[in-house]
């Protein structure tokens, strides 16, 4: 796998699908119950805890929005331009999730009346179209449109501060990353400290700013290992050591969803992610930093086609995934003979609901990428300004 200096790093086009992949299944099981197994193994805890990779996709994102700052520092070339970077943050998101709320608006929400209000339905609607939603209870906790998407308001908020953050790196990184540290410990302190329930306060954004800092302090580390391996290359004793940190990384993640799994009621499931958000993100990061330069296998693994395909479509995967889920299930699709069948255990509808789930979620998600979003950012980034063209900005 070539792979020139500013271009994508494929092993990371897998491990966005693994992250994506485990907190969509959590999602599918909590309306199948259906428990996976590795023969005698449960992976009941994989499931239980699946919500938790939802932070390891926000720091793959501080790592990839940070990458190119990384390397024109490195480098000593032009900045990223401001401009460029709202551009393509736009064209990335706003197409797909706009469509996707006005077609769920239309064939799901308006047909079985799930607005109490056409004043209530206008408010949502304005506050999910301005990614603030997740800002309010009512558009936050009561909003029928599908729940998955506070990942994007937290994503498009992070966004609107970020070059000012990465600006600001550039002359006092320390204090910069030092700030962001410090402004997520103070948040969580507090929520832990002065709420009795943190459903409010465990999906805002400064939660997860020192998860941002740490994506964008692996962004830093990994140009200068890059650097170094195109420089030296990569002896084999190298790469397993590296597949040796992604091993022990990988086993470390495990631990701590087996201890989130534990958690009882809404209170402790959300403080518990408040309290392993640290140790849980610092492992998430070495398996993230290490996979690239691990042995070829592993890395082939990651980074094949396939898996650059599924993450091509893997932000409208999640879009849709939960929706599908919960309809599917309300109109009684696949049949079973038992009124509530994950309750029951019914084995035959829990296989053939969840290879539904995934099958149409990934149809429309494809759909979505290739009619809808792709055309859409393609007309918008014809505006682009004309000239010398800036260095690319990441995909996060």
């Amino acid at each position: 796998m070539q792979r020139a200096r500013d271009q994508r790093i494929p092993e990371l086009d897998g491990w966005r699908v693994l992250l994506i992949f485990v907190v969509c299944w959590f999602h599918t099981w909590q309306q199948s119950w259906l428990t996976p197994r590795i023969g005698s193994l449960s992976l009941d805890f994989l499931v239980r805890a699946g919500y938790m990779t939802v932070d390891g996709t926000i720091l793959l994102s501080g790592f990839l929005l940070y990458l190119p700052w990384a390397r024109c520092l490195r480098a000593g070339t032009a900045l990223p331009d401001t401009r460029d970077f709202y551009r393509r943050r736009a064209a990335r998101i706003l197409p797909s999730f706009y469509v996707f709320i006005l077609l769920e608006l239309a064939f799901v929400i308006v047909p079985q009346g799930l607005y109490a209000s056409a004043g209530f339905m206008a408010e949502d609607l304005a506050a999910h179209f301005t990614f603030v939603f997740n800002w309010f209870r009512r558009t936050y906790l009561s909003s029928p449109i599908f729940g998955g998407s506070w990942t994007l308001a937290v994503e498009m908020q992070f966004y609107l501060m970020f070059p000012l953050l990465a600006r600001l790196s550039v002359k006092r990184p320390a204090a910069v990353l030092l700030g962001m540290l410090a402004a997520a410990g103070y948040w969580r302190g507090w929520c832990l400290w002065y709420f009795g329930e943190y459903s409010m306060v465990v999906n805002q954004l400064p939660s997860f700013l020192d998860v941002y800092a740490l994506g964008m302090a692996l962004a830093v580390a990994y140009v200068r290992l890059d650097e170094r391996r195109r420089e030296n290359g990569q002896p084999l004793w190298q790469q397993l050591a590296a597949t040796a940190v992604f091993l022990l990384a990988l086993w470390g993640c495990v631990l701590v969803l087996q201890a989130q799994a534990r958690e009882n009621g809404y209170p402790a499931i959300q403080g518990g992610q408040m309290i392993r958000r640290p140790v849980w993100a610092l492992l998430l990061g070495a398996a993230m930093l290490s996979l690239p330069f691990t042995a070829r296998p592993v890395r082939w693994l990651f980074g094949n086609r396939a898996m650059g395909f599924l993450a091509g479509i893997s932000m409208n995967y999640y879009l849709v995934h939960q929706v599908v889920s919960v309809q599917l299930k309300h109109w009684n699709i696949p049949y079973s003979e038992f009124e509530n069948p994950n309750m029951a255990g019914d084995p035959v509808w829990q296989g053939q609901y969840t290879a539904l789930c995934v099958g149409i979620a990934l149809a429309i998600a494809i759909a979505l990428t290739y009619f809808v979003e792709k055309p859409c950012a393609r007309l918008m980034l014809k505006a682009r300004q004309k000239g010398p063209a800036a260095p690319a900005t990441g995909e996060g």
